[in-house]
């Protein structure tokens, strides 16, 4: 029975590991989309960190990316299409995996 419990507590361990490290990503991925569309904008410096902390703070309006999109989306107008957010996005993610897991 104990064997049984210690493994119940490791999958519990790694659940919470893992959900930690996907929000870590996904608050990275949003800093990192905000500056990409920032840069968009033509905003630089302290206004471009500004914009990308709007970024992460939208998502926390809903669950799921789509509130982080629409806000990229409102923001660049006809600058830019949604499947060029979308590519951003995931392509942002995989990078903000990567910084993750090598800091």
């Amino acid at each position: 029975m104990a064997g049984m419990k210690d493994r119940e507590e490791g999958f519990e361990k790694k659940f919470a590991h893992d959900a930690e490290l996907r929000f870590k990503a996904e608050a990275r991925r949003n800093k990192l989309l905000g500056l990409w569309a920032a840069e968009i904008l033509g905003k630089s410096g302290d206004d471009a960190d500004a914009y990308a902390k709007e970024v992460v703070i939208a998502d926390f309006e809903e669950a799921g990316d789509e509130d982080v999109f629409r806000k990229v989306r409102g923001d660049l107008d006809a600058a830019t299409s949604d499947d060029q957010i979308r590519e951003a996005m995931s392509a942002l993610m995989a990078k903000a995996i990567e910084q993750i897991q090598s800091d």
